[in-house]
């Protein structure tokens, strides 16, 4: 009975580690990145958080007379630029490793040479087919069973074992904003307090001396003794 019940659960986990890997969002785009004389960057922007290895794989299509430029930034205080390249061609592959919560953007430009057109510019354009990989699926797990030797069984779970680890960081980024949050929930709440509480004594003391000037004013006119 045993040893029935063994290879089956073994299916039964590998199944349910291939469907967890399988459904997982992709995150990739194609588009068309118009050219310009002066072009303005345009970017794409995947969440992120601290120490995150993020691969991008940047594939060009041909153009005459463009030249593709992309820059790798994030969207903290410090917007930190972690990588610069100009005139990318064909399959760019690029990696980089995050400073900061918040979100990172794979910038592009395509600026349009000098001497080209001017009456074929607004049909200038470059296909870019983009592929972003953050944290887990970064890694590639491949490389790490070949040089470990690892088996099939023992990858997928090497692969679990990185997704968890997103699920469980997730889950302390959340906790560490929601505490954040709270702090300044309550902090908010003491100053609309101590502000209703200063409104409520100053009207008290403009009430109070109200009172008094008018004493003091029916007084001068023998109004009250």
């Amino acid at each position: 009975m045993s040893k029935q019940t063994f290879p089956t659960f073994q299916f039964l986990l590998i199944l349910s580690i291939l469907s967890t890997l399988l459904l997982r969002p992709a995150l990739a785009i194609k588009f068309q990145l118009q050219a310009y004389r002066h072009p303005q960057p345009y970017c794409i922007w995947n969440p992120i958080h601290n120490n995150a290895l993020i691969i991008v794989t940047a594939n060009v299509g041909p153009g005459d007379g463009q030249q593709v430029d992309i820059e790798i930034v994030d969207s903290s205080p410090q917007k930190n630029v972690y990588l610069s390249k100009r005139a990318i061609k064909g399959e760019t592959r690029l990696a980089v490793t995050s400073h900061a919560e918040g979100e990172v953007g794979v910038c592009f430009k395509n600026t349009l040479d000098s001497n080209y057109p001017s009456e074929k510019a607004s049909k200038a354009a470059r296909i870019v087919d983009l592929d972003v990989d953050i944290g887990a699926d970064a890694v590639d797990y491949n490389a790490i069973a070949n040089q470990e030797s690892l088996s099939g069984l023992e990858t997928e779970m090497r692969k679990l074992e990185g997704i968890v680890k997103e699920i469980v960081d997730e889950m302390s980024y959340l906790k560490k904003r929601e505490l954040r949050f709270t702090d300044t929930n309550i902090s908010t709440n003491n100053r609309v307090q101590n502000f209703a509480w200063f409104t409520i004594l100053s009207l008290a003391g403009l009430g109070a001396w109200q009172i008094m000037h008018l004493r003091s004013f029916f007084k001068r006119k023998y109004l009250i003794d």
